[in-house]
């Protein structure tokens, strides 16, 4: 990549998988394209129910034809020489340990997990607007876990104070869980341009932690 690039498409999600075809984490465009330069991954495009893979040189060749006839499918990178597509998927070619199984607990996958819901109002607010509450307080021994927090807004909160929702009178919208898979990527999955990342998306087994 030429030092004039145009970075618009460098900071899109793409799906990295292991050299079995595991699903690892969620990177940027940049990194992706610099682990393709460096030939230690290939593009997988999946076309018509087939995994085709690309190097660096034939992916700008195969960008060059999908320019021309499907370039709203596709973020794209600008180069002096050349536009090349922003991946969806690529795949480690010298890598195959299993990626982790489980979600980290923090404060952005809380959100995303209430999609930014208070769990006691049921009502939508902007992340600046809402806090981490502790169902049972830390006061009686409540700890920080997957089924001990949830999204509050700021007067359900006071109003909850440091006591259960029982003992204040509340009710919690929805049980809190710990999430199957990153609830961030959930979101991002919800997007059309991401639909090829579905069938790597092994529920039973494994989640993608975003990086």
């Amino acid at each position: 990549m030429t030092a004039q690039a145009q970075y618009s498409g460098l900071n899109t999600s793409v799906l990295m998988l292991n050299r079995l075809y595991m699903a690892v984490r969620v990177i940027s465009a940049r990194r992706a394209m610099t682990l393709l330069y460096r030939d230690l991954v290939e593009v997988v495009s999946v076309e018509e129910g087939n995994y085709l893979s690309y190097d660096f040189e034939t992916w700008v060749e195969v960008s060059e034809a999908k320019q021309s006839f499907e370039p709203e499918r596709y973020d794209w990178i600008r180069t002096v020489r050349f536009d090349i597509a922003v991946p969806k998927i690529v795949r480690l070619l010298g890598y195959d340990k299993l990626p982790r199984a489980t979600v980290k607990l923090n404060r952005r996958n809380l959100f995303a997990r209430d999609q930014n819901r208070c769990q006691y109002c049921g009502r939508k607010f902007p992340t600046s607007e809402l806090s981490i509450d502790h169902v049972t307080p830390r006061s009686q021994g409540g700890r920080n876990s997957w089924e001990n927090l949830v999204c509050a807004c700021v007067r359900c909160n006071t109003r909850k104070g440091g006591r259960t929702p029982t003992q204040a009178g509340m009710t919690l919208v929805t049980r809190p869980r710990m999430p199957r898979r990153s609830p961030v990527l959930s979101i991002k999955m919800s997007d059309s341009k991401y639909a090829s990342w579905k069938q790597f998306l092994d529920y039973a087994y494994w989640n993608v932690e975003l990086k």
